[in-house]
């Protein structure tokens, strides 16, 4: 199916997030964007930027949308980086099933990295207390 043919559903679990209804470990929020934390981290500092808007992915997404959210990744990965004394970053960005998404709220993954390291496998939970600590970090890198 299209972007244009399924409508937004507004009880994704990023739009509970967003609505206060599922706790998170937030990092960073503007006017337009969200930060938190990946409960699942494949690195240590993963974290994703969502808009505080409706859209599901980058094809039904605004310019707007697009932009505010591409500031607050810039923003965002130059922290983690920071934060982590990472040599890089690998940002993710995934659209429909069949493309890897799998919330269906635009957003995209930062995930600081290092010469060698490899990302952790995918769906694993995290330590809470330790990715409270990772968001310490990033936020304090922010200021």
């Amino acid at each position: 199916m299209s972007d244009a043919s399924v409508p937004y559903d507004s009880d994704n679990i990023f739009a509970k997030i967003l609505r206060g209804e599922i706790p998170s470990t937030r990092v960073y929020e503007d006017d337009a964007t969200l930060v938190f934390m990946d409960i699942m981290p494949r690195a240590d500092g993963h974290c994703m930027v969502i808009p505080k808007t409706p859209c599901r992915n980058v094809l039904d997404a605004t310019p707007d949308q697009l932009a505010a959210v591409m500031q607050t990744v810039q923003k965002v990965s130059r922290a983690v980086m920071r934060a982590f004394d990472a040599t890089g970053v690998t940002i993710q960005q995934f659209n429909e099933a069949d493309g890897g998404q799998e919330v269906f709220h635009l957003h995209v993954h930062i995930l600081p990295r290092h010469a060698g390291d490899s990302l952790r496998p995918p769906g694993n939970m995290g330590d809470m207390d330790q990715i409270a600590e990772h968001a310490r970090k990033i936020r304090a890198a922010l200021e």
